[in-house]
């Protein structure tokens, strides 16, 4: 049979031991005389745990059952602390990947308002056919010059590329085996009337009329230079 001695004030558990002072395990009838006189040594200054009232057990289980349960709930409260931490973290990432989406659709949104800003400007600023006094003849700059008022900035060149390949900005060229005459290559040259009766003399109504057969079998003229970079022909 064995019996257990405790320095101080000792309780067994479940699962452990718990010692407050120190713990001796003394297996008594078969321990060696020198063994036997560490025990002799040891045990005046111990206390065996059978002699301690029943009431002071208690009151050291009860102590040791406490130390686990502060120390589960501790356990619990750094479980729960770190829980929160990494919600809290993940939190602050999706704010600031949304705050830093809603930035970037702001930018979008001022850089298009800009553009349509921009847009609206140039096409006030552009003149129709009418507003240009008819003149005996035209240069080729003063023929651009007319071109860049009537033609949207961001067309200009698109027009520019066809005109410059169809007629060389000659408001007076003639094809005459197919017929295609002014600037834009009208086909015949008689189609160019419904924008205007000084269509053969006036590089503007010219203008005005490739502009609308641009826009409307094309979209725009780039729409127009696109189809005839693919052709050679509009």
């Amino acid at each position: 049979m064995s019996r257990i001695s405790v320095r101080g004030f000792a309780v067994a558990s479940a699962t452990a031991v718990t010692t407050v002072g120190a713990v001796v395990g003394v297996a008594s009838g078969s321990t060696p005389a020198a063994d036997d006189n560490n025990f002799e040594a040891t045990a005046a200054d111990t206390t065996l745990l059978a002699d301690i009232p029943a009431g002071q057990q208690a009151q050291v289980q009860t102590a040791s059952l406490t130390q686990q349960a502060d120390a589960q709930a501790s356990a619990a409260d750094a479980a729960a602390k770190k829980s929160v931490e990494e919600a809290a973290r993940i939190q602050a990432a999706k704010d600031a990947k949304s705050k830093k989406a809603a930035a970037e659709d702001r930018l979008e949104k001022e850089r298009q308002d800009k553009k349509d800003a921009a847009e609206r400007a140039s096409r006030s600023e552009i003149r129709s056919a009418s507003s240009f006094a008819q003149q005996g003849s035209y240069t080729v700059a003063q023929v651009q010059a007319i071109a860049r008022q009537m033609v949207p900035a961001d067309q200009f060149q698109c027009f520019s590329n066809i005109v410059s390949h169809e007629s060389t900005w000659n408001y007076r060229a003639s094809n005459p085996s197919s017929g295609a005459y002014g600037l834009v290559q009208a086909l015949p040259g008689t189609k160019m009337a419904s924008a205007g009766a000084d269509w053969q003399t006036n590089p503007a109504t010219q203008i005005k009329w490739g502009l609308s057969y641009m826009d409307g079998r094309y979209g725009s003229p780039c729409g127009a230079w696109s189809f005839w970079q693919a052709n050679t022909w509009y």
